[in-house]
């Protein structure tokens, strides 16, 4: 790492009287990755935005490369060097990379004025590779993986020479294959000199990418860290962020498991799910690992009706039962939180309370009319339960925090009293404190004799959570785990189709 590249010092920002940014300092050295963390609040977006010439600073200054600079406008901020690449790629699907990459600067003929197609082709293959990717500058980008989206977003900020990148949640929607990926482009950038912010909820990436990592509290700079030489854990990370003693991420109560609630048995799919079976006990959290495209989330879909299966038997309570539909499952005590809760489990324009009680609206319905008295304190009831934080019900969700949209799609299922409750990525996306309070409810829940299934793609919260450990690969469940004999190896090497020991029971 060179020296200091960028410096932002004490940069404050309000929005109508609500302090975003107080006093908060942060550097940016030559050639490095710096992670950014703190949980959703803590500024960290705001500080982006004023780098990237979205908001401006109400004080405070911003040098780059030793001297002071403005940054009115995204504009402005590319030409100093600056691109932000953010959680959602900004792409023309029906463009070509080609045309992505140079949109609103594309390479003209000096005679003409014409586009020079040759040559901007020729530039985005150079562009491509430099970074070792592999991709025709013709093709669409509604051809490409997300992941691939993502690198034409880093292509695109290197052909405007950025010697600064800031990425906001990249990995979010990525495999743990495309993050690889990622993450040798975000190395290659390194060892070239450019400079990268990297923004992320998972704590892991940024020990893995990161060489030095600042934490935000409630709009405050709390300190820095350097990875390598401050020998600094994630535990010590986590209590910066959330400014308190955390003695676990997961607060698992001890619950009775009692008898058997679901049994399924030799459910297949083709090209989904071959003879799969398993038990859920009440009481019980039952952990599904595997990569994505294991067959996970398509079990879940079908135990709750969406997607019939082509044979295979489910039981509710020793009785066999046929899930056609998700009102269906509802009737026999399944909900299911689903795994992108934007797309799936929320209607986004919708207040708060309309999407609590969107499932049990007929508790509240006689006649064509709805009481709205009713509705209101039974959505209250959940959302103090879940301590959803918002000014008030009647807030459409779409301006709540991930973790607060995700405690709502919580509540909606609550709501409905299940005995069997399927949760897929229940943490995706949300801030440690929040997942923490999550982690908190699904253990109550489970204390409270509710059976859960529990799907996760981070390890530590299906080593952290799970009574059991169920391992899929490739549409099969083929190990199973004690909670005292789980072991992140063993999980791994169950996920990617390895030999298995003796210790392990097949599926």
């Amino acid at each position: 790492m060179g020296r200091d590249f960028l410096q932002a010092r004490r940069i404050s920002k309000s929005f109508s009287g609500t302090v975003a940014l107080d006093n908060v300092d942060f550097q940016l050295k030559e050639g490095e990755v710096h992670a950014l963390v703190g949980e959703n609040g803590a500024g960290k977006s705001t500080l982006i935005k004023i780098l990237s010439g979205i908001h401006k600073a109400d004080q405070g200054h911003i040098y780059l490369d030793g001297n002071q600079v403005e940054i009115p406008d995204p504009l402005s901020a590319n030409r100093l060097g600056i691109a932000a690449i953010y959680q959602e790629p900004t792409v023309f699907s029906e463009l070509s990379i080609a045309e992505n990459v140079f949109m609103g600067h594309q390479a003209c003929s000096r005679l003409t004025r014409r586009i020079d197609w040759g040559k901007m082709h020729a530039q985005t293959q150079r562009l491509l590779d430099s970074l070792g990717v592999k991709l025709d500058p013709k093709a669409k980008l509604k051809y490409l993986s997300a992941a691939e989206q993502q690198l034409i977003e880093i292509v695109k900020a290197l052909s405007l020479n950025s010697k600064i990148l800031i990425m906001d949640e990249p990995t979010s929607s990525l495999t743990l294959k495309e993050i690889e990926k990622l993450f040798q482009t975000i190395r290659r950038l390194k060892e070239q000199g450019t400079s990268i912010v990297f923004i992320s909820h998972r704590l892991e990436e940024a020990f893995e990418i990161a060489d030095r990592i600042t934490v935000l509290r409630d709009g405050r700079y709390i300190g820095t860290r350097d990875i390598s030489r401050d020998s600094v854990s994630i535990d010590e990370i986590i209590r910066m962020m959330v400014g308190r003693e955390l003695t676990e991420m997961f607060p698992k109560k001890e619950a009775t498991i009692g008898s058997e609630t679901l049994r399924v048995e030799n459910l297949t799919k083709q090209g989904h799910l071959y003879d799969v079976s398993f038990e859920l006990r009440r009481g019980e959290i039952l952990g599904f690992s595997g990569l994505v495209g294991a067959g996970r989330t398509e079990l879940a879909k079908a135990i709750f009706g969406l997607g019939k299966p082509d044979s295979g038997r489910i039981y509710v309570d020793g009785k066999e039962v046929r899930i056609n539909n998700p009102w269906t499952a509802l009737e026999y005590g399944i909900a299911y939180v689903p795994e992108d809760r934007q797309a799936q489990g929320l209607i986004l324009p919708m207040d708060i309370t309309h999407n609590i009680t969107l499932p049990v609206i007929g508790r509240f319905s006689k006649m064509g009319w709805v009481d709205q008295y009713s509705e209101t304190k039974n959505a209250k009831e959940y959302a103090d339960i879940l301590n959803i934080k918002a000014r008030g019900l009647w807030d459409p969700v779409t301006k709540l925090s991930g973790g607060n949209q995700q405690k709502v799609v919580l509540a909606k299922w609550l709501a409905t009293n299940p005995k069997i409750l399927i949760l897929d990525e229940p943490t995706r996306g949300i801030d440690v404190g929040a997942k923490v309070s999550v982690h908190e409810f699904v253990s109550e829940l489970a204390t409270q004799g509710v059976g859960i299934i529990m799907i996760s793609s981070e390890l530590p919260e299906i080593l952290g959570m799970s009574d059991r450990v169920m391992v899929m690969f490739e549409g099969r469940i083929v190990a199973e785990f004690s909670r005292e004999e789980v072991t992140q190896d063993r999980v791994l090497s169950a996920a990617v189709g390895m030999t298995i020991d003796h210790n392990q029971r097949v599926g």
